[in-house]
C-alpha cells in the first residue's frame, strides 16, 4: 500500500495562495496605474457613464482648442483695428490743421503722409494668423486689399484711384475755358440774367438748388426779381426788368456738388467804384448795365468754385466711385410727347406713350432680381416685397429692391439717375431683368446693373457706368452673401456658435481707406495758382469731415465691440465647460480610479495573509507519516 503526497495546486491551501497572489498582482497594477482595471470589463457596471463622459471631455478640449485659435484671430484683428483708428485719427488731425501749406509737390505735408499711411493700412488689412487672411471674409487664402501702388495707380490695363479722379474731374469742369462747373450762363434779355444745367439728367458738375433776394431795407418784395430751379434742363433767372436794386440788396445762389454738400453764392449790389469781391455795380442809368455785370460777378463766382470746391467734391465723388461697390446708376428718360423730360420718382413703370412713364413698360410676369431675391411683375394684388403691380411707378420699385437688399441708405432717382444703394454689410449688388428693354429704359444697359466700381461714360461725359472690366479691384476678398461676421463661424458648444469673420469693404474699413487714399492721390497742378490754396483746404476739410463716423453709420468701434462680444461668448461658455469638465472628470474617477491609501491597506492585508499561508504550508511540508508512528 502507497501513500500519496499532498498535491499542493490543488489543495485548498495551495488555492488560497494562487488567489492571494492574484489579488496582489491586480492591487498592485492598480496602485501603480491610479484605475481599477486595464481593460472595460474589470470597472464595474457604470463603465458605460464613464465612457461617455470621457467622450464628452474630448468635445470639451476641442471646443477649448478651437476658442483658443478663434481668440487669438480676433485678437490680431482687434489689434489691426485699432492700429487703423489711430490711423485714422492721425489723418484726421493733419487735415483739420490750418493752414494747409502746399509744398512744391502740389501737396501738403499731410497729403504726402497720407500716402505712406494708405501703405501701412494695406498691410494692416492684409494680416494674417498662421494661413488666414482675417479681413478677407471666407476668402482666407486670398489677401483683402490691393496693393496701394495699384490702388493709386493702376496695374497694367486696369485703371487706379488717379485715373478715375482725373476722368471725373474733366466730367465735372466741363469743356469751358475757364471751367464753370458744366454751368451755362446767358443773358435771355438785356435786364435778365440765367443760369442753367448744361444736360438734364447728368450726375456731373454743379446742380442747381435754389435762389433767393433779399432788400437791404428789408422790404419786402425784393426789388431784385428771382425763380428757379426749373425746367429741363433746370434753369434759375433773375430778372431786373423793375428796376436797379439798391445798395445792399442781395441775390443768393445754392449749388450742389458732386459729394453730396452744397455751397452758396450771395452777390450784393453796391455803388462802390471798385465794386468789392462779392458784389455787383449798380449803373443807376441803366439796369441793363446792372444786369450785365451781374453777370460778370456771377460768372466770376461760378469760375471760383469750379476751380476750389467743385475740384475737391469731385475727388472724393470719385473716391465714392471707385472703392463704393454697392451703388448703380442709371440714367434714364420718360415717354412723354415731344423732347423726353428725366424721369422722376412718379414716373410710371408702364411704358405708355405720351404719358410719364417709363419709354418701354414692364408687363405682369417681367421680373427684376435682386441679389438672387426675385421681384415678379403682376396686374394687380401685389403683395409683400416679391410682387410689383405693373400700374405702380418708379419710387414703389425703388423702395421694394431696398427692402431686399436691407439697405440702410434708399436708392434715389434725381433729374432721371437712378441710383441704387446696395447694403454695406453685404457689399455686393447685382440687378438683372428678364425685360432687358424696360429695364434699359430706366438707365442700366443690357437688362443688368452690376455694382461698380463706376467710371465716367460717354463723350462728352453724359453718365456713369460699371468699370469692373477696366478699373482696379481695391477689396480682393470676398462678399458674403450675410454679413461680414457671419463669413467665419465656429461652434464652441454643443448648442452655439461665434462668427469672427471680418471684411476689408465694411462701410468703416472701406471709408478710412478710401478718404485717406483720396487724400493721398490728389495733387495740385499748379501748386502756385491763384486758387491753389483754396483747393487743397476744400479737400482737407472734406477729408477730416468725412473721417467723422456720422449717427447710424458703422464705425471701426463698432467691428470692435462686436468681436469683444464673441470674445465675452466663449469666456462664458469656456467658464461653464469648465464646471462641465470638473463634474465630468470626477465622474470618471469614481467609476475607474481608486483610492490609493485603501489599496495599500487592502495589500498590507494580503500580505500578512499570504506570509500567513507560507508559514502554514512550510509545516506542513515538515509532515510524515513516520511522525504519527506510536514508537516501538
Amino acid at each position: 500500500m502507497s501513500i500519496s503526497s499532498i498535491n499542493y495546486g490543488s489543495s485548498v491551501l495551495g488555492q488560497s495562495i494562487q488567489n492571494i497572489n492574484q489579488q496582489l498582482t491586480n492591487l498592485s497594477t492598480q496602485l501603480s496605474t491610479g484605475v481599477k482595471a486595464t481593460n472595460y470589463a474589470g470597472m464595474g457596471t457604470n463603465e458605460g457613464f464613464a465612457i461617455a463622459a470621457r467622450s464628452q471631455l474630448s468635445n470639451i478640449t476641442a471646443y477649448g482648442d478651437t476658442m483658443t485659435n478663434v481668440t487669438t484671430i480676433i485678437n490680431a484683428a482687434n489689434a489691426a483695428l485699432q492700429s487703423l483708428s489711430d490711423t485714422v485719427s492721425e489723418v484726421q488731425s493733419e487735415a483739420s490743421a490750418s493752414p494747409q501749406n502746399l509744398t512744391s509737390t502740389g501737396q501738403t505735408i499731410g497729403q504726402q503722409n497720407a500716402a505712406s499711411q494708405l501703405s501701412a493700412m494695406v498691410g494692416m488689412l492684409n494680416t494674417q494668423v498662421g494661413d488666414r487672411y482675417i479681413f478677407s471674409g471666407n476668402a482666407i487664402s486670398t489677401p483683402a486689399v490691393a496693393s496701394a501702388d495699384d490702388i493709386l495707380n493702376g496695374s497694367g490695363t486696369q485703371a487706379g484711384l488717379k485715373q478715375v479722379i482725373a476722368e471725373r474731374l474733366q466730367a465735372d469742369l466741363g469743356s469751358g475755358s475757364p471751367p464753370t462747373g458744366r454751368l451755362v450762363l446767358s443773358q435771355p434779355t438785356t435786364t435778365s440774367v440765367q443760369v442753367a444745367e448744361d444736360v438734364a439728367g447728368s450726375p456731373f458738375g454743379l446742380k442747381l438748388a435754389s435762389v433767393s433776394s433779399s432788400n437791404a431795407s428789408g422790404a419786402s418784395p425784393p426789388d431784385i426779381a428771382v425763380a428757379g430751379p426749373s425746367g429741363s434742363p433746370a434753369a434759375i433767372t433773375v430778372d431786373l426788368s423793375g428796376g436797379n436794386p439798391s445798395p445792399g440788396d442781395q441775390v443768393t445762389f445754392k449749388f450742389s456738388l458732386p459729394d453730396g454738400t452744397s455751397q452758396s453764392v450771395t452777390l450784393t449790389a453796391t455803388n462802390t467804384t471798385p465794386p468789392p469781391s462779392g458784389s455787383f455795380a449798380i449803373d443807376p442809368a441803366s439796369s441793363a448795365n446792372t444786369a450785365s455785370n451781374l453777370n460778370t460777378a456771377l460768372n466770376t463766382a461760378i469760375t471760383t468754385i469750379a476751380n476750389t470746391s467743385l475740384v475737391a467734391a469731385s475727388a472724393v465723388a470719385a473716391g465714392n466711385n471707385f472703392f463704393n461697390t454697392t451703388t448703380v446708376v442709371g440714367n434714364a428718360v420718360n415717354n412723354q410727347a415731344g423732347t423726353p423730360a428725366p424721369i422722376t420718382g412718379a414716373t410710371a413703370l408702364s411704358g405708355t406713350a405720351g404719358t410719364d412713364s417709363l419709354a418701354s413698360g414692364f408687363s405682369a410676369g417681367d421680373t427684376i432680381t435682386v441679389n438672387g431675391q426675385t421681384i415678379t411683375f403682376v396686374a394687380s394684388g401685389a403683395s409683400g416685397n416679391n410682387q410689383i403691380n405693373v400700374t405702380d411707378n418708379v419710387q414703389t420699385l425703388l423702395t421694394k429692391i431696398d427692402a431686399l437688399t436691407g439697405t440702410s441708405t434708399p436708392s434715389t432717382v434725381n433729374g432721371g439717375v437712378v441710383t441704387l444703394n446696395g447694403n454695406s454689410a453685404s457689399p455686393s449688388l447685382t440687378v438683372t431683368s428678364s425685360n432687358t428693354a424696360a429695364f434699359a429704359a430706366l438707365g442700366f444697359s443690357g437688362g443688368t446693373a452690376t455694382a461698380g466700381p463706376l467710371r465716367v461714360s460717354g463723350s462728352p461725359p453724359t453718365s456713369l457706368t460699371s468699370g469692373a472690366a477696366n478699373t482696379v479691384s481695391w477689396y480682393t476678398g470676398n462678399s458674403g452673401p450675410g454679413t461680414a461676421r457671419s463669413t467665419a463661424t465656429v461652434r464652441v458648444d454643443n448648442s452655439q456658435t461665434v462668427q469672427f469673420g471680418a471684411q476689408a469693404n465694411e462701410l468703416a474699413i472701406r471709408n478710412a481707406l478710401q478718404q485717406i487714399a483720396v487724400y493721398a492721390a490728389v495733387v495740385v497742378n499748379p501748386p502756385g495758382s491763384s486758387n491753389a490754396g483754396a483747393q487743397a483746404s476744400a479737400l482737407s476739410q472734406r477729408v477730416a469731415a468725412n473721417l467723422t463716423p456720422q449717427p447710424g453709420q458703422q464705425a471701426i468701434s463698432d467691428i470692435q465691440t462686436e468681436f469683444a462680444t464673441a470674445q465675452n461668448t466663449m469666456k462664458d461658455v469656456q467658464a461653464r465647460q469648465t464646471q462641465s469638465q470638473a463634474a465630468l472628470q470626477n465622474l470618471i474617477s469614481g467609476t475607474e480610479g481608486i483610492s490609493q491609501d485603501q489599496v495599500a491597506s487592502e495589500i498590507l492585508a494580503l500580505q500578512t495573509s499570504l506570509q500567513a499561508s507560507y508559514q502554514t504550508t512550510a509545516m506542513l511540508s515538515q509532515l510524515s507519516l513516520v511522525k504519527f508512528l506510536p514508537v516501538a
